[in-house]
């Protein structure tokens, strides 16, 4: 994998747990989350680990920055 490939799945990890954070917010908002919120999330965090697998495959494993 390119170097480019390799930073647009850092780019698309950081924007799926962009995702993950705004719909978290949403469903503790509310006082009864819909079904289909759970869903959603669900399936972002799935694409999200899919991403983690594919970069630690290429050797680039996503590497959360210091705190």
């Amino acid at each position: 994998m390119t170097a480019d490939e390799i930073e647009n799945l850092n780019r698309a990890r950081a924007s799926l747990a962009r995702q993950r954070s705004a719909l978290a917010r949403r469903i503790g908002a509310s006082d009864v989350a819909a079904p289909s919120a759970a869903e959603d999330l669900t399936r972002i965090l799935l694409a999200i680990e899919a991403v983690d697998r594919t970069l630690a495959d290429e050797g680039r494993p996503h590497m959360p920055p210091e705190s």
